[in-house]
């Protein structure tokens, strides 16, 4: 009797799927045919299935099983592309579209932003925003000029003004003057901010201040003042005597005032550190760490730093819970808006001389100038005022006094050229800045990248302008890596270098020999004044001594 079609499977199974596949479409019979009709194309039993089975039709089907196979995949893995992007489109639109009215801001701190003439949010600003007004710590790495302050300080002020209010007790004054009613001794009531930020620079702090006030304009309960070094210790004491909500401060004068018990941090709320990585850079780290372990664990921590890695990436992890990852920018951002460019100088005449041919310029609005040496910075700015310039220093050395009437100048317009060290280039947010130079290279590509950030603030174009001599090629090269991009060279008809590599150097070199005088002696800095012919190289220094007492300021 001939074998059916079901018992010929059963016989010849086989585990592998595939395999009885092409088997099966070789003999295509279906399961209900007629045995009889299709018994004379079944292999024999014992023998094997795939000896009878044609080559070009096994491979044919498994083909176009696999074909179907991946299709199946590909479609299904678009349809999965699909629902994310349509997922995240409205995050998308939303956030190109986000105003400060959308992210639910305190009506007060909306109106001083419209005062401002603030309507839309910059990209750190956005993600920022909702994650701290939820509460949660935040890592922010951002280049400068992309709106850090208001990242941190408007959800701060939205959450003081939507505290509900204490009761009114008696203010520091009330309570002296009842003491002394009494006959008693007015005792000093500690500070207990509720919002701390420290900044590593007097004029970070004073600018982090002045933006808390501008925000805060209608916040009527809400106190900012700023602690730092150079001010006046008095001053000091009233400032605290106030109890201020935020307090703004240096970490070496903020440990004084905590040793000696002026400060409670016991309510504290918000702590803010601002350039973290520069604090770190200048040795701040046990004064933070001592900070830090005088607040309480329940605080809301927002760290900003141009760089998270390394010891920054470590102390971050130390003191902030499950936080909020933000990267706008690294440090080596392109500052596509900067137009930058090198000027190659012989020595330092000519140096001097391009110096006072580019500052001529028409087009500058105001300038930073910046050198390696507080010295520079102040020989520099009087040799500028001799020449006709509305310049002047700024460096570590001066009197806090003396620092904040330069940068309110600055502000004002009444300075147009700023000679300044390093010091100041983390602390200065002038839009009028519109060119940088760098009279002398940093040491660093990342202080590079803070000094050129003075310019092309909020969007706005700007020009930075480096003035190199030939040995310092390597710098220039080392910053073009750090930043990623080629810095073009420059050349004014009139003003071209003659030199053209850089000058071997001869036994017995010392640092500071060869730059523009004797080995040895002091280098000589000259500019010329308006109308006037240039001076003869080598003139301005020694002849102008005798004056310099007139000029330089204290």
């Amino acid at each position: 009797m001939p074998r059916s079609a079901e018992q010929h499977i059963a016989n010849h199974s086989h585990p592998n799927l595939l395999y009885n596949s092409a088997r099966v479409g070789y003999n295509s019979a279906p399961l209900h045919a007629d045995p009889e009709q299709y018994s004379e194309a079944l292999p024999p039993p014992g023998a094997d299935p795939l000896s009878t089975v044609p080559a070009q039709s096994f491979c044919a089907e498994t083909l176009i099983r696999f074909v179907c196979f991946a299709g199946w995949r590909c479609f299904f893995f678009c349809c999965y592309i699909l629902s994310r992007a349509y997922a995240c489109a409205p995050t998308f639109f939303e956030r190109r579209n986000m105003t400060f009215e959308s992210l639910g801001l305190h009506p007060l701190v909306l109106k001083a932003l419209n005062d401002a003439g603030y309507t839309e949010p910059t990209p750190v600003q956005q993600q920022a925003l909702p994650a701290a007004m939820a509460g949660r710590d935040l890592l922010v790495s951002s280049q400068t000029g992309s709106g850090k302050t208001a990242a941190f300080m408007l959800p701060s002020l939205h959450k003081l003004a939507s505290a509900p209010a204490e009761s009114a007790g008696k203010t520091p004054n009330q309570a002296a003057q009842s003491a002394r009613s009494r006959g008693e001794r007015p005792r000093f009531m500690p500070a207990r901010p509720k919002m701390l930020v420290l900044t590593p620079t007097r004029e970070l702090a004073l600018q982090v201040t002045t933006a808390t006030d501008k925000y805060g304009v209608h916040v009527r309960r809400v106190k900012a003042v700023s602690i730092l070094g150079g001010m006046p210790y008095p001053k000091q004491m009233q400032l605290l005597a106030r109890n201020p909500e935020i307090l703004v401060a240096t970490p070496g004068r903020l440990i004084d005032h905590m040793e000696s018990g002026k400060i409670d941090f016991s309510a504290l709320e918000i702590l803010v550190l601002d350039e973290a990585d520069r604090m770190l850079d200048m040795g701040f780290i046990d004064d933070i760490e001592r900070i830090i372990s005088k607040t309480p664990e329940t605080r809301q921590t927002m760290l900003f730093s141009a760089t998270l890695d390394g010891m920054v990436g470590n102390m971050a992890r130390r003191i902030t819970k499950d936080p909020q990852l933000i990267q706008i920018a690294s440090a080596a951002t392109r500052h596509e808006n900067i137009q930058q460019r090198v000027h190659f100088v012989d020595d330092l005449s000519h140096k001097n001389r391009l110096l006072d041919h580019l500052l001529r310029d028409t087009n500058i609005d105001q300038a930073v100038v910046f050198t390696a040496t507080k010295r520079d910075a102040d020989t520099i700015a009087d040799r500028l005022t001799i020449a006709g310039f509305a310049a002047a220093a700024l460096h570590g050395d001066m009197h806090q006094g003396a620092r904040n009437r330069t940068l309110n100048s600055l502000r004002r317009g009444q300075v147009r050229v700023l000679v300044a060290t390093d010091v100041a280039a983390r602390g200065i947010d002038v839009p009028g800045i519109t060119h940088v130079f760098n009279y002398d290279l940093p040491k660093f590509p990342e202080d590079y990248v803070h000094r050129i950030g003075r310019t092309g603030r909020a969007g706005r174009n700007g020009i930075a302008v480096s003035l190199v001599n030939h040995a310092e090629g390597v710098h220039v090269k080392r910053i073009e890596r750090f930043t990623k991009q080629p810095i073009p060279v420059d050349v004014i008809e009139g003003y071209e270098p003659k030199k053209a590599a850089a000058p071997a150097r001869r036994p017995g070199w010392r640092p500071g020999d060869g730059r523009g005088g004797k080995p040895g002696k002091p280098a000589q800095r000259s500019f010329a004044k308006p109308g006037a012919a240039p001076r003869k190289e080598g003139s301005g220094y020694r002849s102008e001594r005798g004056s310099r007492g007139d000029t330089r300021r204290g």
